[in-house]
């Protein structure tokens, strides 16, 4: 009764082609992935592994989710909301947590074609898709805002609550309750529960 509701209401404002599309688009994510609220067309999905949409789950069209072998896992949480053009990619796991909300053109992928620190690091003269696959998981907690354009890197961790600025490009972890932006991304705000206000995060406090 609930979903009837829903889809009523936005049939109200929708031209007869929308609304064509829009149904096709609930009829394939009822049939393929009944928990998602609405996942629209056309999408891509690479599933070797482990995948988990939790309830709710919605996205705009051109989502991209590829999970390479076997032990690969992506965990998606309840009330994910994700805009156009999501792509994860996951060598070894990728984790998003509840109540998400992810901006147009997101990127997120825990692997990289090649080791370029440390020890055995790849050479240049190597083609990259040759080179060796390396990964490191990620983690993105609940209630986290991505803005648009934003890229997620390898091994990253980011704390519930926070929020990446548009642009960013995500490399080192991000604490709980901090706002991120940047290339590479820096901590520019935290939340002070006791204020009730964001502020600002001195360089001396990296």
């Amino acid at each position: 009764m609930k979903f009837l509701k829903k889809f009523s209401t936005l049939c109200s404002s929708m031209d007869i082609l929308s609304l064509i599309r829009l149904s096709v688009d609930l009829i394939f994510t009822k049939i393929f992935y009944p928990k998602a609220r609405i996942i629209r067309r056309p999408v891509y999905i690479r599933n070797e592994g482990s995948l988990i949409l939790g309830k709710d789950f919605s996205c705009g069209p051109g989502l991209i989710i590829e999970l390479f072998g076997a032990t690969s896992k992506v965990e998606i949480g309840k009330g994910v909301m994700a805009f156009h053009n999501l792509h994860i990619g996951a060598l070894d796991r990728v984790i998003i947590g509840d109540r998400v909300l992810i901006a147009s053109g997101v990127y997120i992928s825990d692997h990289s074609h090649g080791n370029y620190s440390g020890i055995s690091q790849s050479s240049p003269t190597e083609p990259p898709v040759e080179r060796e696959l390396v990964s490191n998981p990620i983690e993105i907690g609940n209630d986290v805002w991505i803005g648009e354009n934003v890229s997620i890197l390898p091994g990253v961790k980011i704390g519930k609550g926070s929020i990446i600025g548009a642009g960013a490009v995500v490399n080192c972890d991000v604490p709980n309750y901090c706002i991120a932006a940047g290339v590479p991304a820096k901590l520019l705000k935290r939340y002070s529960f006791e204020k009730k206000q964001w502020i600002l995060i001195s360089e001396n406090e990296y």
